[in-house]
């Protein structure tokens, strides 16, 4: 350290290194510079312009500066000590919160697929008006999306009486779809009026507001009355089921298990298995990105997506004897694996235009309906045409 006189020569602030107070070998040390006030604010005693030696005094005003620098030091390390400790803390907050929001997740998750899977069993009309509320909800949720901020910003939304009119003709299409069975007549002029409606509207009418409404039609209306066609309309007996042959006669019996029943639980687990086996693999191989659309998405994670799907398709293509090729079973293992990362991404890429995390907060842990069902929107489509193109007597 600088000596006495030298400290005090200017009458200024001096800036010393920490390290030069710690001798002690044992002591932490730390590189930072510490400016320390001017001398006189530590002495009221004209030292410089007094000629006469007060060494009494010189002692004592070295002491209270040393004291000074001491304690300027501790808090410096006192700093260091409480941003390390508040990181450290913000890191178990963190830790907590996840764990929190999964055990949530699996809570809800659990909660919602023992209904829907007693839906899928019943079939019919309760099966199809679920779908129906279902498809409302996700209407809505979509709509919300495309007059949000982020996509709304660089287009015309639609106005907000025909978004409404859209989520409630999306909604009666499932119901039209098991009634007449063919509804592309009904879709077709569904999509005029509102093209109309849009076209005659007060101001400057916009493409953006075509596109966008035609596409909800499409995407929350259409595609989903495939699983209706698929478990209400494949109504051929899956005779070579062996849960069949045990089923309650009050609830159906061995008839009860069609073909669609069959087909539509595979595709439900075959996109569950998906989601899940992704989720896992990305967590613990995850590291090439699979797109920008979905950063956290890796490839990794997709490709045990898809083993797990395909293992899980054939463990219960052999279990309910459905479809008896084990190439059909790979084939239709494929089909629920693509049909459920296409759907994940697409509504992804909504989201990402939108600027929003989740589509909604109905589902706690979840988002929003449309968060949760998009893996399914296009998986219907693709295992109704695949049993009906590519099985020979539907698979049975």
């Amino acid at each position: 350290m600088a000596t006495f006189v030298e400290v005090c020569r200017y009458n200024k602030p001096v800036q010393i290194l920490s390290t030069s107070l710690s001798t002690c070998p044992c002591r932490i040390s730390t590189r930072k510079t510490l400016n320390l006030p001017s001398f006189s604010e530590y002495s009221n005693l004209s030292l410089l312009s007094n000629t006469k030696p007060l060494s009494r005094s010189r002692i004592s005003v070295k002491r209270r500066y040393l004291t000074a620098v001491t304690r300027t030091e501790s808090n410096h390390l006192g700093d260091d000590n409480n941003s390390k400790g508040d990181d450290g803390l913000q890191n178990v907050e963190d830790k907590e919160k996840k764990a929190s929001q999964f055990k949530k997740r699996v809570i809800f998750g659990i909660g919602i697929g023992l209904p829907v899977g007693g839906v899928v069993l019943a079939g019919g009309w309760v099966f199809t008006v679920a779908l129906a509320a279902a498809v409302f909800i996700g209407s809505r949720e979509y709509f919300e999306l495309v007059r949000s901020r982020g996509i709304a910003k660089g287009m015309t939304p639609p106005p907000r009486y025909v978004s409404r009119v859209c989520s409630v003709i999306c909604a009666l299409m499932p119901i039209l779809t098991l009634y007449y069975g063919n509804i592309d007549i009904s879709v077709t002029s569904a999509a005029f009026v509102v093209a109309m409606a849009l076209l005659v509207q007060r101001g400057n009418p916009r493409f953006s507001q075509l596109s966008s409404t035609m596409f909800g039609l499409f995407y929350c209306g259409y595609l989903p009355c495939f699983w209706v066609k698929l478990r209400c309309g494949l109504a051929a007996p899956a005779l070579n089921t062996g849960i069949g042959r045990t089923w309650p006669i009050l609830l159906g019996g061995q008839a009860h298990w069609t073909v669609g029943l069959v087909a539509t639980l595979i595709s439900f687990s075959g996109v569950i298995a998906t989601d899940t086996f992704a989720f896992l693999g990305g967590k613990t191989f995850g590291r090439t990105p699979l797109t920008s659309i979905s950063p956290k998405k890796t490839w990794e994670g997709t490709f045990t997506g898809l083993v797990g799907c395909i293992a899980i398709t054939i463990l219960l293509s052999k279990s309910l004897s459905w479809p008896q090729s084990l190439f059909s079973s790979i084939a239709f293992g494929f089909l629920n694996f693509f049909g459920s990362v296409f759907g994940d991404l697409t509504e992804s890429m909504i989201k990402r235009d939108a600027g929003v995390k989740d589509s909604g907060s109905l589902i706690p842990g979840h988002g929003g309906l449309l968060d949760r069902v998009d893996s399914y929107i296009f998986t219907g489509a693709l295992a109704y045409s695949f049993i009906k193109t590519s099985l020979r007597f539907y698979g049975v």
